[in-house]
């Protein structure tokens, strides 16, 4: 029985889906007006993992992620690098493609762009105005008229009285300010489509109401997306389609910050980690693993002290998996009880990984005792294939960069073979001199009855 967290209700309860053995999924994808930084890709390593969770478990998953190529920040953002929005949207879409990718997200089921979806806002807006919920003022705007709504700010815990202007357009067309934007009206210069209301683009949370409902009707299990999302956007996608007469979502579960010096990484605290240039520190496994450590709701603090350590941990299990499948030929990955017990509790990755531990343990010292590591070995390749962090995995190339890993590897067995021609015309110096300048690289080499074999520290 999978229990997970609900934002909504505060509570960890049995997931059951609207339809057995299926699961639908919507996750708030990026803005595309920057490069991804680390703190955008653990939402995307995050939700990755609950979805291999649930389709292990025997449930087919439809997997929606939006990306929002249109709104203010992008508009300002093509300005300044003076390039078209629809050029500068596509380029920061393709950089955050590229990022789930080096790190072994699963592309979603679909992946709608706003733009391509105008059709289904002006319906839900000519639904949402016939209703009395929404109102055209006669400026071009489209406002939800807040105060009509009986279940307005149930997920963040707020009083209507409590919130300040909704701060999307002016105040001067609206019946309250806290009324937020479903349409804003087009200024000169900027991109427009056509409306019953006058030309304008959509409002930041009129979007992902829109395209849910097209994707996965009107209501579906799961809602997904980062702490900063549930006010406002998650509250005001809530308002928008169940005044409209869906049900929207079952169940909201939202991913905790990555943090430094205990601030939330963004761009305007000037600490973004680029995820592409984190990745000429580490490998997208690594970073993946890091990323996917801590509870999905626990804040995430990051140093690079951290992010070594956690590479270098990572490191060990892998070596242990090759040293494994060398001795003992291929093996395939299996879901232990324990580990199985501790995702089906709110994907309690941490105590997973303290399995792993064990089992890694356990294999160390049945090799060093001749005996098998087989059964140790299942156990942990079957629990890195659910976090995403399979080395054996064709998406990480086995352990990166095929080409790279292949010269390395070329490069590594030469040294070797010198140091055992050393040997064998009982050159001990040289022998010892060849394995010093190998370690110096951070390369372990250890003799065994079949030759020497290296692993990377």
């Amino acid at each position: 029985m999978i229990r997970l967290y609900d934002t909504a209700t505060r509570e960890v309860s049995e997931f059951k889906s609207i339809e057995p053995g299926k699961v639908s999924i919507y996750v708030c994808g990026a803005t595309v007006q920057a490069a991804p930084h680390i703190g955008h890709i653990r939402s995307g390593v995050n939700f990755d993992i609950l979805r291999r969770w649930l389709e292990a478990s025997g449930n087919q998953v439809t997997f929606i992620r939006n990306v929002t190529d249109i709104d203010d920040k992008i508009l300002h953002k093509a300005f300044h690098e003076e390039m078209p929005w629809w050029a500068l949207a596509m380029k920061y879409e393709r950089a955050f493609s590229d990022a789930y990718k080096a790190l072994n997200v699963m592309a979603p089921t679909y992946e709608p762009r706003a733009t391509g979806h105008i059709t289904q806002m002006i319906e839900l807006m000519e639904k949402l105005i016939s209703n009395g919920a929404a109102y055209a003022p006669g400026n071009g705007d489209v406002y939800l008229e807040v105060r009509k709504l009986k279940r307005y700010l149930t997920l963040s815990n707020q009083k209507l009285d409590d919130l300040q202007s909704a701060g999307d357009s002016e105040d001067t067309f609206k019946r309250d300010p806290r009324d937020f934007a479903l349409w804003k009206a087009s200024k000169p210069g900027e991109p427009s489509w056509p409306t019953p209301w006058g030309p304008g683009r959509p409002g930041w949370h009129l979007e992902c109401s829109a395209m849910a409902s097209a994707y996965l009707g009107d209501e579906f299990d799961i809602h997904g997306g980062g702490l900063d999302l549930i006010f406002p956007h998650h509250e005001n996608e809530i308002a928008q389609s169940e005044a409209a007469g869906q049900k929207f979502a079952r169940r909201w579960m939202h991913n905790a910050w990555v943090t430094t010096s205990g601030e939330k990484m963004s761009k305007s605290l000037g600490n973004s980690l680029i995820v592409m240039e984190v990745l000429k520190r580490v490998r997208g496994i690594e970073l993946r693993w890091y990323l996917g450590s801590a509870h999905y709701r626990s804040m995430l603090e990051f140093s690079f002290e951290a992010l070594d350590e956690s590479a270098r941990a990572f490191r060990r299990i892998e070596n242990f998996l090759i040293r494994v499948r060398e001795i003992e030929g291929d093996f395939q990955g299996e879901i232990a009880p324990e580990f199985k017990a501790a995702l089906d509790d709110d994907l309690a990755v941490p105590q997973a990984l303290a399995h792993i531990s064990e089992w890694l343990r356990a294999g160390n010292t049945a090799i060093s005792a001749g005996k098998s590591a087989v059964r140790e070995a299942k156990k942990i390749r079957g629990a890195l294939n659910i976090l995403g962090c399979d080395p054996f995995d064709p998406a990480f190339g086995e352990s990166g960069n095929k080409k790279l890993d292949k010269a390395v590897d070329g490069l590594i067995t030469l040294l070797l073979e010198q140091r055992e021609a050393a040997r064998v015309r009982k050159d001990f110096a040289a022998a010892d001199a060849i394995r010093d300048r190998i370690a110096s690289m951070g390369i372990t080499v250890e003799d065994t009855a079949n030759g020497a074999r290296w692993s990377v520290e």
